[in-house]
């Protein structure tokens, strides 16, 4: 679990207030669901009438016992800005620059969280990102045991250059493909959390069905578990890394007594000099700049980074990063140099697991005007504070505990749709997956209470180093139980195996992920014609010694990218079931494979492997094939 703690207990109730109080989601700036009923709630006195006039519409209500009051308005055409007053005897609330238009969950795992500022050409995105029409909100990371009414939300805020840095980046680029092409109002909710299963993300009603999760599901909801998950969540990594000895006593200036500091090589993970559990540990390295590089901007690249860092060069921070395992690259202007010595500072906070610097060495560096200086190498490090996390409960120790707290909120809330960048974390048990994810479909589709609304999520990308031979791969395994979640009414994947990087999880081009997500809402919810998918396999026809393949999703034509034109990617095999790299060629809308080894063949497979670098199908639109296997034999994941 990589990610940051923040514990809500379940069964506190929202106090009854004399005042109205609203629901962190309805705030200033928000985006309302257009042509559905729109919902509205709160809390206050028990017994007190409250009023709600929204765009020429009022709504009176009186709260129940618990102080809880509901009310509904009429279906409304998108539009804006309009101006909502919530009134009862004691106080009124004014919310204004309101727009009516389709709202968005982006929601999953840590390439969800990923934010816009370490995209690829991140300072160009975020300064052109001026659409006031979409607008966001971030649901903030918690855990609880039973659902919620009130999600812990950061109040809805226009697109602008100065909010969207630390935004979902596949989420904007989703929403701002979507407003480009409709121009209408876009509301994207970020509700994501790095290195989660989709068992936490899915509601007991769900998972009380699932055998496999009985006794789980039973320790949950028993009397005792709910002291347990309120002693052992006490420890709060906000809390310990704001007020840690590292920050009080200002370890990161120049002038620090480094004595009692120890030696360590980096890159390393902090197992590697045997620390174990949360906290902070705090490292330092002196490089030589010359007169010449002092005196313009440099760039400090320090690879990935588990789980946060804060960054200091000469006693200034020059950069944080609050995601696991995303490049860190922070540029310093001339100001924050020296001729000679300069002391680089970095703050290490663990948030669960292993923890450190886990990038390659040639990725640690210090980029000037005339030279790349080695960053990797000897550094002084000091632990702070380490807490042992072995009795911390985390999202994926148990079922439900996101869901609850960052989905249940939101489903008072009517929406357009979803979208979900998830599996990593899944992919050593792909086989359930196929059960799991459209479980999760279906029941957040339940909750919402809104049909079969839109679902739309990216296919794992390619990751690891590429395969020699063709072999098992959970994430091949993952992908196909993705895939075949295709088979639930109004879902759809973007398929992404040529967009990944062999060392990192995390892809820092998210723009082609949102727009191929974009390319699926646009097709299936909003009708324009346009083709949104890559080839799918349809079926295979065995022609003595090869096979031959169809395809739908062809567009104009089938095309192999690359500068030989070859197609690659693609395995053979014979009914002893042991692949081989295979032959093929492109004809009209087939693909033709064999192999001089497999003399009868009967089964195809394409993609199959961690990172299928070398796969290179597409139709004409310059979308990738979905990775496929014609066979249904025993997969790796399959118990």
């Amino acid at each position: 679990m990589k990610s940051i703690c923040i514990i809500i207990f379940a069964c506190v109730c929202v106090p009854l207030m004399a005042v109205i109080k609203l629901p962190s989601i309805v705030s200033d700036n928000m985006m309302i669901q257009r042509d559905l009923p729109v919902k509205l709630w709160g809390w206050a006195d028990k017994g007190e009438t409250v009023s709600v006039t929204f765009n020429g519409q009022t709504e009176k209500v009186k709260t129940g016992r618990d102080g809880l009051w509901n009310v509904q308005f009429k279906a409304m055409p998108y539009g804006g800005p309009y101006k909502m007053v919530i009134k009862s005897k004691m106080n009124s609330i004014s919310l204004k620059n309101i727009l009516i238009g389709d709202i968005w969950v982006c929601s999953g795992q840590s390439n969800m969280e990923f934010v816009v500022n370490n995209v690829n050409h991140a300072k160009e995105e975020i300064a052109k990102a001026n659409y006031p029409k979409v607008r966001l909100l971030t649901v903030n990371k918690g855990m609880a045991t039973t659902p919620l009414q009130d999600a812990n939300a950061s109040g809805w805020v226009e697109c602008s250059p100065r909010s969207i840095a630390e935004f979902s980046a596949v989420g904007y680029f989703f929403g701002r493909e979507l407003y480009r092409q409709l121009n209408i109002p876009i509301g994207l909710i970020n509700t994501s959390w790095g290195g989660t299963i989709v068992e936490t993300w899915t509601s007991a009603q769900m998972m009380i069905t699932q055998p496999d999760y009985k006794q789980k599901m039973d320790i949950l909801h028993s009397n005792s578990f709910a002291q347990k998950f309120l002693k052992n969540n006490k420890f709060d990594i906000i809390q310990l890394a704001d007020n840690e000895p590292g920050t009080t006593q200002k370890w990161y200036l120049p002038e620090v007594d480094v004595l009692g500091w120890k030696k360590t090589n980096l890159p390393a993970l902090w197992s590697a000099e045997n620390i174990h559990g949360e906290g902070v540990v705090w490292y330092r390295k002196e490089f030589i700049l010359t007169s010449e590089q002092a005196q313009s901007n440099v760039s400090i690249c320090l690879g990935a980074i588990d789980d946060w860092d804060e960054t200091y060069l000469n006693g200034r921070k020059i950069g944080t990063t609050q995601s696991y395992n995303t490049p860190r690259e922070y540029v310093v202007c001339s100001d924050g140099l020296k001729e000679g010595k300069n002391t680089l500072v970095v703050k290490v906070i663990n948030t669960g697991g292993d923890a450190g610097f886990s990038y390659p060495a040639d990725k640690i560096y210090c980029q000037t005007n005339t030279a790349r200086i080695s960053l990797s190498g000897e550094w002084k490090f000091k632990i702070s504070t380490i807490i042992d996390n072995s009795e911390i409960i985390g999202p994926n120790d148990y079922p439900t505990l996101l869901y609850n707290t960052m989905i249940a909120p939101l489903t008072h809330f009517p929406i357009k749709g979803a979208i979900w960048y998830q599996g990593e974390s899944n992919s050593d048990e792909a086989y359930k997956y196929r059960t799991l994810f459209p479980n999760m479909i279906t029941d957040w589709r339940n909750t919402w209470n809104e049909g079969n609304f839109p679902f739309y999520f990216v296919q794992l990308a390619n990751y690891m180093d590429p395969a020699v031979q063709p072999g098992e791969s959970t994430w091949a395994e993952l992908r196909e139980a993705q895939h075949m979640t295709l088979r639930l009414p109004q879902t759809g994947e973007a398929v992404i195996t040529d967009i990944g990087e062999a060392n990192d999880i995390h892809p820092r081009n998210k723009q082609d992920v949102g727009y191929r997500l974009a390319l699926n809402a646009l097709y299936k919810t909003y009708g324009l014609n346009i083709e949104y998918s890559g080839p799918e396999y349809q079926s295979m026809k065995i022609e003595k010694n090869r096979i031959i393949l169809s395809f739908d999703h062809v567009a104009q034509g089938l095309l192999a990218k690359g500068k030989y034109g070859y197609v690659e990617g693609f395995a053979i095999a014979g009914a002893d079931q042991k692949f081989v790299w295979a032959n093929a060629s492109i004809k009209g809308n087939t693909v033709i494979v064999s192999s001089p080894f497999v003399t009868d063949p009967v089964a195809v497979r394409y993609a199959w492997a961690n990172n299928p670098n070398d796969a290179n199908l597409y139709n004409s639109k310059g979308l990738p094939a979905s990775p496929f296997r014609t066979d249904n034999w025993k997969i790796s994941t399959q118990k």
